[in-house]
């Protein structure tokens, strides 16, 4: 079975557990670990198949198990671009995020946020999404183009509705771009990953072997997906907003009018440095699915009553 895998179906972790575990993998330093070192963890897991649970206390054991799950890909075994790698998505979004929340100066400032936030979120979605179903290279091209070109022209609305409109309410001023951009995230997912549910993914009993091929369990891991990366984007947006309306109404800022930036900057980082593992963590990285839940074919090939599949990241 594949290690990482098996690691998440042993370790069916709660909430809390999971979060201290994605702490770990989101760790900068995974974005440079050589493939000798990757492969030579690798090796190590395989060769303790039972390198689980209570021996996971191994210094070594937990090493390998830390650059395994945060460089290769669950589905596919193949090493994850370091740049799209989990550790990778915070320090690529952040200025994005914040770029795409600044009041336009112009065509190109309000346009190039927005191209490369969704650009790169799509590419992140494809590449860490499931990768159990059969697809060509070329489809996985047009598909991502398709997606960031819709998410781009969704998420440029509310820009184009405040140049051309004069928005008197400041709430309504503020939350419409943090209200679409959650909405985007999520829908991005969506198209994104939309052959999933529609070609199905690979569901396991509990060894790890293939039952069969379901649309449903890949609609609803699709669905989580889409879910915590609407909750991650809207949250990270929408606390710097308020945080800044504030901090503008203190002697502070009347004194230092230049220091909104450093400030709305700052609590987006942290914002952020805190909901992206909080997000990673809503769901189980690799699902479970009561297999009743299922389609009839997968029921009548299988007496277990709960299967697993990879959900994705």
């Amino acid at each position: 079975m594949e290690p990482n895998v098996r690691f998440w179906i042993t370790e069916r972790q709660s909430f809390i557990r999971r979060f201290v575990q994605w702490t770990e993998l989101l760790d900068p330093t995974n974005l440079v670990i050589s493939i000798e070192k990757i492969e030579k963890s690798r090796q190590l897991l395989f060769t303790n198949e039972d390198a689980s649970g209570q021996e996971l206390e191994d210094q070594r054991i937990q090493e390998a198990w830390k650059r395994s799950l945060a460089t290769v890909h669950p589905d596919s075994s193949k090493l994850i671009p370091a740049f799209f790698r989990p550790a990778a998505f915070l320090p690529f979004t952040v200025p994005m995020v914040f770029l795409s929340l600044m009041p336009a100066k112009g065509l190109m400032s309000m346009i190039l946020p927005q191209v490369s936030l969704y650009t790169y979120t799509t590419v992140f979605n494809i590449i860490n999404g499931n990768a159990s179903y059969n697809r060509r290279p070329h489809e996985s091209i047009l598909l991502g183009a398709g997606a960031a070109a819709s998410s781009t022209f969704f998420g440029l609305i509310p820009l184009f509705v405040q140049m051309r409109y004069s928005l008197d309410n400041l709430w309504i001023k503020r939350a419409l771009p943090v209200v679409v951009l959650a909405q985007v995230s999520g829908m991005n997912v969506f198209a994104s990953r939309s052959f999933e549910p529609v070609r199905g993914i690979k569901v396991m009993d509990k060894e790890g072997n293939v039952v069969g091929h379901s649309r449903r369990a890949a609609q609803k891991a699709v669905n989580d997906t889409a879910i915590s990366r609407a909750v991650l984007f809207g949250t990270s947006a929408f606390i710097p907003e308020v945080f800044t309306y504030f901090f503008k109404r203190t002697h502070f800022f009347l004194r230092n009018p230049r220091s909104l930036l450093t400030v709305k900057l700052t609590s987006t980082i942290l914002v952020m440095g805190l909901m992206v593992p909080v997000s990673f963590s809503l769901f189980p990285q690799i699902g479970q699915i009561q297999c009743s839940k299922l389609e009839e074919e997968i029921q009548s090939s299988t007496e277990e009553t709960q299967l697993f599949y990879n959900r994705g990241v």
